[in-house]
């Protein structure tokens, strides 16, 4: 026991070490984060975030209710199917007084609204993607020939050739 007690303890590395190497952490992290990828990838969440307010709001707002409408002025949101009642019984209008009579609902129309947004964002990035590839796509024109054919021979000879190297006629410059 007394063994024990006197055994070296290990004791954390001095005050000074420790902040040396949260400032280098602190260092690297501050050159990582700043680095064109990160930032840019920072951007395209934020927008990616906004975006997805508007194709939500395009769903919910402008698309669903025509299509409501049109199969019978139903809404999509509250398209579902009650799997077990809750405490008070039904039916239910909304998927909301069905939740909140604790049933046990499979709500169709908010999974239809979340494939028809996922569908809106796809193609729209499909869009985005097209115009980008149109806009780096360059038409490189045909480079101009250096060469022509000698009429006698039809060997390949200079443009600003006036005699044919292989078989030495005279052909007129061009």
């Amino acid at each position: 026991m007394k063994d024990r007690l006197k055994a070296p303890i290990d004791l954390p590395p001095p005050l000074a070490q420790t902040e040396q190497e949260v400032r280098g952490f602190l260092r690297e992290f501050r050159e990582f984060a700043m680095r064109g990828n990160v930032v840019d990838l920072a951007v395209g969440v934020i927008i990616g975030a906004a975006f997805s307010a508007v194709v939500t709001a395009l769903v919910n707002d402008v698309l669903m209710p025509p299509l409501g409408l049109l199969i019978g002025g139903a809404d999509f949101k509250n398209i579902f199917f009650v799997l077990r009642a809750g405490a008070a019984p039904g039916p239910y209008t909304t998927v909301e007084a069905a939740k909140e009579a604790g049933a046990v609902t499979i709500n169709i129309g908010l999974f239809l609204n979340a494939v028809l947004g996922f569908l809106l964002v796809a193609f729209a990035v499909f869009l985005l993607v097209r115009f980008i590839n149109r806009m780096h796509r360059t038409e490189v024109a045909p480079p101009l020939p250096s060469t022509r054919k000698c009429p006698y021979c039809v060997s390949d000879i200079p443009l600003a050739a006036v005699r044919c190297p292989q078989c030495t006629s005279e052909v007129a410059a061009t």
